[in-house]
């Protein structure tokens, strides 16, 4: 067996707790150019969202994801790996836990946005039958400017 296969294997995704603030915090830092600070993390957790974290057994966490639901629909907030744990099965595994949950808790579509840069998620949705929506203008900022966001749904 591969390493990435054990790997895989001892993950389990499991809900976030405020003792992982910090850990999710520094994985947003090394992901993106404009990362959500600690205080937006513990925020999330004291507004009931739906946040849950990869963990890699004896190896910690290594990715995260923030879910809210409401009204009949869901939007995904938030779903990132730490870079290099990329391209392993990972961001699929919090993807489906976040489907599960959302139809769990009555919704029936769900919402992300994600920018048109981000080849590799991107695929992960369209993997999971999203289908873009819309476009939002100029939506994230980034060290050089602001970029787009596409809009994508799924029906649950």
């Amino acid at each position: 067996m591969s390493a990435v296969e054990s790997e895989f294997r001892t993950a389990r995704v499991r809900p976030m707790a405020s003792g992982d603030v910090w850990t999710v915090a520094a994985i947003e830092a090394q992901a993106y150019q404009v990362p959500w600070s600690p205080g937006i993390v513990r925020d999330c957790l004291s507004a009931g969202y739906h946040a849950f974290v990869l963990d890699l057994a004896a190896d910690g966490v290594h990715g995260y994801t923030v879910l809210s639901v409401g009204a009949g629909e869901a939007h995904l907030l938030n779903l990132c790996v730490r870079p290099e744990r990329q391209g392993a099965g990972h961001g699929r595994l919090l993807l489906d836990t976040v489907l599960r949950q959302a139809a769990a808790h009555g919704a029936r579509e769900i919402f992300l946005e994600v920018r048109p840069s981000n080849a590799a998620a991107i695929r992960l949705y369209q993997g999971a039958d999203f289908r873009q929506i819309g476009r939002r203008k100029h939506y994230y900022r980034g060290r050089n400017g602001r970029e787009d966001a596409l809009v994508l749904a799924k029906d649950l």
